[in-house]
């Protein structure tokens, strides 16, 4: 599925996911290719992202971006709310 972070400042990230989780409002919860279409706010919290591949840094990586030591096909960003929108295999998180 395609996944896109996107915050007032800047698109913090843009590529494809397997598995996405997100801290919700009353817990947290992911989102597989095929979900069933969802909006949901987001509450201050860590999003973990399962990419398709390994994640490859640039010179112009995100600071939001943390990457799993352990495996690199696993990214967290940090945000302090937001909005969730999955429809048709396409993620966008509107994130403060």
């Amino acid at each position: 599925m395609q996944l896109e972070i996107i915050t007032p400042e800047a698109q913090v990230f843009s590529g494809e996911a397997e598995a996405v989780q997100f801290p919700g409002l009353d817990g947290s919860f992911q989102v597989l290719n095929g979900h069933a279409p969802i909006i949901s706010a987001l509450s201050k919290g860590e999003v973990k992202v399962d990419l398709a591949s390994a994640f490859e840094s640039t010179e112009k990586v995100n600071t939001k971006i943390a990457i799993d030591a352990s495996n690199k096909k696993v990214i967290r960003i940090s945000i302090h709310g937001g909005v969730v929108e999955m429809l048709n295999d396409k993620v966008i998180v509107l994130a403060e």
